[in-house]
C-alpha cells in the first residue's frame, strides 16, 4: 500500500534532497523534492502530500517557521523533521508545534522507515476516529446520554462528571451492555478526542502475543522479529487505550501494566530503554475482580489502580424503560441504510 502514499521531502543540501528521494522512491513512496519552505509551500497548490521530511535548517525560512505554516496548511498531515543538531529546545519547539517525529542526521534506514510507519499509522487511527466520532456521539447521545432511563441517567452523570479529566476509569457489566460504547463516549468528550482511540481485548490473544500488541518489541527480540514494531500504547500517547476484558489478563503482563499506570512508561519486548507514553487508560470486565484478587488470578494493587471511578452498566432485563429509545434508533439507521 506504500504505493499510494505521497511524500514532499524538504531540504536545501542537494545530496540528502538526492538520497531521500532515491531511498523512498525505491520503497514505493511517490517522491516530491523541493529545496526551501517557500517551495514547499508553492507546491501545496499542486499536490497534497501524505506525508512530509522537512530539515530544520533551511536557506531563506527556517524549518521551524516552514512547519508552522504547513500546519495551518495541512493540519492532519504528519510532517517528520530532520536535524544534524537536535538541540533540545528546537526539538521541544518543533513537537509544540505540531510534528510527529524528530530524527537527527545522520541517521539509519530503518529509523526513517519506523518514523514513516508511526506516522501513517497514527494517521490513519486519527482518520478512523473522525469517522467515529460523529457517529459514536450521536448514538451516545441517544443510547446513553439522552436515555432517560433512571439507571442510565445515573451513568450519564458519571460519564460527564470524569470524561474531561485523565482519571482511570474501570466499566462494569455483562456482554453486550455497553461497556465500549461508554469508553467511546468518555474519548469523545474529552480533550483527548482530537487523538486516537486504541481498543484492545486483552481475551483475544494468548499472553506473549498481547505483550507484544500492547507494548510492541524491537528487532531480533525472538524469532520473526525481523523490525521494531510499535505498540498500542505509542499509537494511542496523547489520546486513550480501552483495555476490554481486563480480568483476562496474565498476572506477567498485570504488572507491566501497573508500572504503565504509575509511572507512564514501559520498555518494549528486548528493549533496553523505557518508552514514555502520555496515555488514557479505560478498562472493563464482566468478571467478579474483587474475586479474582481473593483467589490471586489478578493483583490487587492493579484493582485498586484501575478502580478508581467505576461505571456499572445494568443489563437491558433491569432496564426495560431504555428498549424504545432502541428500537427507534434501530429503525432509524437500519432504514436509512437500507433505503426502507
Amino acid at each position: 500500500m506504500a504505493e499510494a502514499f505521497r511524500v514532499l521531502v524538504i531540504d536545501d543540501d542537494p545530496g540528502v534532497l538526492d538520497y531521500l528521494e532515491a531511498l523512498m522512491s525505491r520503497q514505493g513512496y511517490q517522491v516530491s523534492a523541493v529545496p526551501s519552505g517557500e517551495k514547499a509551500l508553492e507546491s501545496l497548490e499542486r499536490s497534497r502530500p501524505d506525508l512530509i521530511t522537512l530539515d530544520v535548517v533551511l536557506d531563506g525560512m527556517d524549518g521551524l517557521e516552514t512547519l508552522r505554516r504547513l500546519k495551518k496548511r495541512l493540519p492532519e498531515v504528519p510532517v517528520i523533521m530532520l536535524s544534524g543538531h537536535g538541540h533540545a529546545r528546537t526539538i521541544v519547539e518543533a513537537m509544540q508545534i505540531g510534528a510527529s517525529d524528530f530524527l537527527r542526521k545522520p541517521f539509519e534506514v530503518e529509523e526513517l522507515e519506523l518514523a514513516f510507519q508511526k506516522a501513517l499509522e497514527t494517521r490513519a487511527l486519527r482518520q478512523e476516529v473522525e469517522e467515529l466520532r460523529g457517529k459514536a456521539r450521536r448514538s451516545s447521545e441517544r443510547l446513553i446520554l439522552g436515555s432517560e432511563d433512571g439507571k442510565m441517567r445515573e451513568v450519564r452523570e458519571v460519564v460527564e462528571q470524569v470524561a474531561d479529566t485523565d482519571i482511570t476509569v474501570l466499566i462494569r457489566g455483562e456482554s453486550g451492555t455497553g461497556k465500549e460504547l461508554v469508553a467511546r463516549t468518555l474519548h469523545e468528550l474529552s480533550g483527548r478526542s482530537r487523538h486516537p482511540f486504541v481498543k484492545v481485548n486483552c481475551a483475544a490473544l494468548p499472553s506473549e502475543l498481547l505483550e507484544s500488541e500492547l507494548f510492541g518489541f524491537e528487532k531480533g527480540a525472538f524469532t520473526g522479529a525481523q523490525k521494531r514494531k510499535l505498540g498500542k500504547f505509542e499509537y494511542a500517547n496523547h489520546g486513550t487505550i480501552f483495555l476490554d476484558e481486563i480480568g483476562e489478563m496474565s498476572p506477567a503482563l498485570q504488572a507491566k501494566l501497573l508500572q504503565v499506570l504509575q509511572d507512564g512508561e514501559f520498555s518494549r519486548l528486548g528493549g533496553e530503554s523505557d518508552v514514555q507514553v502520555d496515555t488514557r487508560i479505560l478498562a472493563a470486565t464482566n468478571r467478579n475482580l474483587e474475586e479474582a484478587v481473593q483467589t490471586g488470578e489478578f493483583r490487587e494493587d492493579l484493582y485498586y489502580r484501575l478502580n478508581v471511578v467505576t461505571i456499572r452498566i445494568q443489563p437491558l432485563r433491569e432496564r426495560r424503560g431504555a428498549i424504545p429509545i432502541l428500537v427507534d434508533h434501530f429503525l432509524r439507521k437500519f432504514g436509512a441504510e437500507y433505503g426502507k
